[in-house]
């Protein structure tokens, strides 16, 4: 497949409320995870959270979809465009999503429960938070407008659905990524699961015990060559390649010889081009949990043999919806800089994993990465990304 350019990114997480500054939190190796502060539970763990510090309420829309404007607005910023320079092209909006697709206002669902007539403002909120259509109603956009609910691999999905809206001629701008918040119902929720760590998550260390939920928002634009030539702008990146796979081995587990990841990775290098000799490093998903990392890295020590990897939800914890197109961001801006941070939380290696991530901040050789994602259900993505052009 043709690759599809990307001219701007933005990023809101944990480790900062742009994508400088969260680069420069992960390379430091800053981490601060806390219980969280919006809502309260009763569990007697108070479990560390990566919560987005002072980020305001928007009572006209759900957090979900005010972080991910918040984005946008950088990587639109990032990209040399408004709204008066997308009011004559064909712009789509895709945006990966878990939470802000649900109906979680638990005053109202009680109150409607026991028989009660509840205000119908939430409701009326929930109704306008479409992250996707909060997104093209604040910039006039008429292009196709899509929201992609696949648990954890949400993210990645819309970014190569946007991909292929560029490559078919169908847009000439897309806007895609994803966003997510912390919201009480998914943080007791996780616990019950009992896969949530009680301190700071520690991907693909001996010690691991599970993950620790985050928030935020990752968002790139995609460009095609004939506007992007016209506008005569580098690309910071490029979307090379993409593969999806499911395994339907279990709904939260993934299948322990990693079927359908290696499905995934392989049909992102089919698709790309590439090989795994081609390949600068990994994003690899490490969630921290005990099934997740043994499968995820015997699949990459038996499929990419001494390609560095790392995760990065050490810095951000788990986004969910958000968390593959947060890690496209910051795989795109590791290939610009050539080097990629150490996997925070991991000390101690497992003699259970044939493989270890990189403990500090290394620097890799080469100019394409892989991004990858494994979802509840089953669902596993791969994102292949290739470095953009020298100013």
């Amino acid at each position: 497949m043709p690759p599809v350019a990307i001219t701007g990114m933005g990023c809101i997480c944990a480790a900062g409320q742009n994508l400088g500054d969260c680069m420069t939190s992960i390379f430091s190796g800053a981490r601060a995870p806390a219980p969280p502060v919006r809502f309260k539970s009763n569990h007697p763990i108070r479990y560390p959270v990566f919560e987005v510090p002072g980020f305001p309420e928007d009572p006209a829309m759900l957090r979900t979809s005010a972080l991910g404007l918040h984005a946008v607005r950088e990587a639109l910023s990032d990209a040399g465009l408004d709204r008066q320079t997308l009011a004559p092209l064909r712009v789509g909006v895709c945006v990966g999503t878990t939470i802000g697709c649900a109906m979680s206002n638990e005053t109202f669902c009680r109150q409607a429960h026991a028989g009660a007539n509840p205000d119908m403002a939430p409701i009326v909120q929930i109704q306008r938070s479409n992250p996707a259509a909060v997104i093209a109603r604040e910039f006039g956009l008429s292009g196709p407008c899509q929201t992609v609910v696949n648990a954890c691999s949400s993210g990645t999905d819309a970014v190569a659905v946007a991909a292929s809206w560029i490559r078919s001629g169908l847009c000439d701008v897309a806007i895609a990524g994803g966003a997510d918040e912390l919201a009480r119902i998914t943080y007791i929720g996780f616990i019950a699961l009992m896969i949530t760590d009680d301190s700071p998550c520690k991907p693909f260390d001996r010690n691991r015990k599970g993950l620790n939920l985050g928030e935020g928002a990752g968002m790139l634009v995609l460009e095609s060559e004939s506007v992007r030539a016209r506008r005569n702008r580098k690309a910071r990146a490029f979307v090379l390649g993409y593969g999806s796979a499911c395994d339907a081995h279990h709904l939260t587990a993934p299948h322990p010889d990693g079927a359908g990841l290696r499905r995934a990775i392989a049909e992102g290098f089919s698709t790309a081009g590439v090989s795994a000799s081609d390949l600068a490093f990994v994003n690899a998903h490490g969630t921290g949990t005990p099934e997740n990392d043994k499968v995820e890295s015997r699949v990459l020590r038996e499929m990419l043999p001494g390609v560095p990897y790392l995760s990065t939800k050490g810095y951000t914890g788990h986004t969910l919806g958000a968390a593959g197109a947060i890690e496209a961001v910051f795989t795109a801006a590791c290939l610009e800089r050539g080097e990629i941070p150490g996997n925070a939380g991991f000390s101690t290696p497992d003699p259970d994993l044939i493989a270890t991530p990189v403990r500090e901040v290394t620097k890799v050789a080469g100019t394409i990465a892989l991004s990858e994602s494994l979802a509840f259900g089953g669902n596993n993505a791969a994102l292949i990304l290739g470095r953009g052009e020298t100013p």
